[in-house]
């Protein structure tokens, strides 16, 4: 087979090009590769990195819901990405405060066109928390699969489900 490409130059260009040009969309448009490092994602990803295939179809908060894991251009270093899980969406309200830390009893509702990301490791975790909602034009696409390490490899779901029955308030709350 490789006799046969390497006898004609021509399609030997032609199949390369097609190749690069196919690699660059699926790269540009499809999916992405990235590597999710830190502690803020523990226990859901090795702080010493895992490398996630992202679908970039989701970008700009398309197809995002509760729940979902995304990657994001920071508010304040455009340059770099972060990986959170989304807590919010437009609408949706949040608490200001970490879970087990009474707080103030602060809460905020996410304005339109924006999210709230939160780390799994809320403690050590940078996040809307410190730089407020984050704007949904500023997601580059939603995790959908763990493949580096190899012998960690796992797809990725929202990992929410929903009631079976749905919730009563306190009497003090109602």
């Amino acid at each position: 087979m490789f006799q046969h490409l390497l006898g004609h130059p021509f399609r030997l260009a032609i199949g390369t090009v097609k190749l690069v040009c196919a690699s660059h969309l699926i790269f540009t448009h499809a999916i992405e590769l990235s590597a999710c490092e830190g502690y803020s994602m523990l226990p859901t990803f090795a702080a010493n990195g895992e490398w996630l295939l992202f679908d970039k179809t989701a970008r700009r908060g398309r197809r995002v819901a509760v729940g979902d894991i995304v990657s994001y251009k920071l508010p304040f270093d455009p340059h770099n990405l972060g990986v959170k899980r989304v807590l919010g969406m437009p609408g949706d309200y949040v608490s200001l405060a970490a879970p087990g830390d009474p707080g103030d009893g602060h809460v905020l509702q996410v304005p339109k066109g924006h999210c709230w990301v939160v780390g799994d490791n809320i403690t050590l975790s940078r996040d809307s928390r410190m730089f407020g909602p984050l704007p949904l034009a500023l997601i580059e696409g939603k995790a959908v699969a763990s493949v580096l390490p190899w012998k960690n490899r796992r797809w990725i779901d929202n990992g929410l489900r929903p009631l079976k029955e749905p919730l009563t308030l306190p009497p003090q709350l109602q």
